[in-house]
C-alpha cells in the first residue's frame, strides 16, 4: 500500500524523528527525577528521625520532612527539565513563579499566614499538646497543633479550632507552662473582727489542706477596706497546676476557712446599705460643719436632740422674724 506524501504526514514523521532523537535525554531525565524522588523520601524520613531524637513534637518533624521532600523534588524537576530542554533556564521558571506568586499570595493570604504561623508555633513551642491554655473567651486543653490550626478541648467537652495566625499574633495564657501555680481568693471579714486573728485562721486553714505547697509559703494580705467588709487576700501554691487540681484545692481551702471562721466567731458580712433621713431631730442638723454623715460615730456621744422639754427651740426667733416679715408683706 502506498501513502501519498502530505504535509501532515511529513510533520508527523518529523515529530517522530525528533522524539527518537530526544528519547535518550527523556529517559535520562526520568531516571534523574526518580532518583531525586527516592532521595527526597529518604530526606523526609531522616528529618523526622532527627526531630524525634531531638525531643521535638511529631507534627514538627512531619512538617519539616514534607518541606524538605518537596524542595528536593522541585530541584530534581528543574534538573530534569534542563536535560530534556537544554535551552530551558531555571531563571525563566523563577520569573514565571514570581509573577504568579503575587496573585497566589493575595488569593491565599490567610491560608499562607496560618501555615507560616503554624510552622513558627511548632518551632518555638510556646505551648505543647496537653497544655491548658486560655485564648480570648476560650479555655481548654491543647489536643493537636497542625500547620493550619490548633485544636483545644474545653472543660465542658467541646472542641475549638483556632487558626494559627490568630494564636501567633495574639496573647495566649498557658496555665501549665510551669510545674506549680499560685491561687488566690479574697475573703471579707467584719470591721469589728480582729484582722490578725482572721489572718491566723486563714493560714491555719490553708496549711491543713493536703497538697498545698509549703514552699513558697502561703500568705494573707489586707487587700482592701470595702464598703461592708475588710478584704483579706489569701494566696497559696499548688502542684500540678492543672484546672481540675486548682478547683479541688480551692474548694477544700475555702471550706476549711468557713468552718474555722464559724467556730471562732469571725463574721463574713454581706453587702449592706444604710440610708439616713435627717428629720431635724439633732441640734447639729443644718450645720454642715458639724452634722454627722453616718451612724454611729466612733465612741463620741451623740448630739443632743433638737426638741427640748423647756425653753425656746433653737431657731425660733428666726422663724418668728420670718413670719413677721411675711405678715407685713401681706398687709
Amino acid at each position: 500500500m502506498h501513502f501519498e506524501e502530505t504535509p501532515a504526514i511529513d510533520q508527523l514523521r518529523d515529530s517522530w524523528n525528533g522524539f527518537l532523537d530526544a528519547l535518550p535525554a527523556i529517559v535520562a531525565a526520568i531516571v534523574v527525577f526518580v532518583l531525586f524522588v527516592v532521595v527526597a523520601s529518604a530526606i523526609r524520613r531522616t528529618v523526622r528521625g532527627i526531630s524525634d531524637r531531638a525531643g521535638r513534637r511529631r507534627n514538627l518533624g512531619f512538617v519539616l520532612g514534607r518541606l524538605a521532600q518537596a524542595l528536593t523534588i522541585l530541584i530534581g524537576f528543574l534538573i530534569a527539565c534542563i536535560i530534556v530542554f537544554p535551552e530551558f533556564k531555571p531563571t525563566d521558571l523563577i520569573q514565571i513563579l514570581g509573577i504568579g506568586s503575587v496573585a497566589i499570595g493575595f488569593a491565599f493570604r490567610d491560608v499562607l499566614q496560618n501555615f507560616l504561623s503554624g510552622i513558627l508555633i511548632l518551632l518555638t513551642e510556646p505551648f505543647k499538646i496537653d497544655d491548658q491554655i486560655v485564648f480570648g473567651e476560650f479555655e481548654g486543653t491543647v489536643e493537636d497543633i497542625q500547620t493550619r490550626a490548633t485544636t483545644i478541648r474545653t472543660y465542658d467537652g467541646r472542641r475549638i479550632v483556632i487558626p494559627n495566625g490568630q494564636l501567633f499574633t495574639n496573647p495566649v495564657t498557658v496555665n501549665t507552662a510551669f510545674s506549680s501555680r499560685r491561687l488566690e481568693y479574697d475573703v471579707g471579714i467584719g470591721y469589728g473582727d480582729d484582722i490578725d486573728t482572721a489572718k491566723r485562721l486563714i493560714l491555719q486553714a490553708i496549711g491543713g489542706v493536703e497538697g498545698v505547697l509549703a514552699e513558697p509559703v502561703p500568705d494573707v494580705l489586707t487587700h482592701e477596706l470595702g464598703d461592708s467588709a475588710v478584704i483579706l487576700r489569701a494566696r497559696w501554691w499548688i502542684e500540678p497546676p492543672r484546672r481540675a487540681h486548682a478547683l479541688d484545692y480551692r474548694d477544700r481551702v475555702l471550706t476549711s476557712i468557713k468552718y474555722l471562721f464559724d467556730a471562732n466567731g469571725i463574721d463574713m458580712p454581706f453587702p449592706t446599705q444604710v440610708t439616713l433621713f435627717h428629720d431635724q431631730s439633732e441640734e447639729t442638723d443644718g450645720r454642715r460643719g458639724k452634722q454627722r454623715e453616718g451612724w454611729p460615730r466612733g465612741k463620741a456621744e451623740p448630739p443632743l436632740p433638737l426638741r427640748r422639754t423647756t425653753g425656746p427651740e433653737p431657731g425660733a426667733n428666726d422663724r418668728s422674724d420670718h413670719q413677721a416679715d411675711r405678715s407685713g408683706s401681706d398687709a
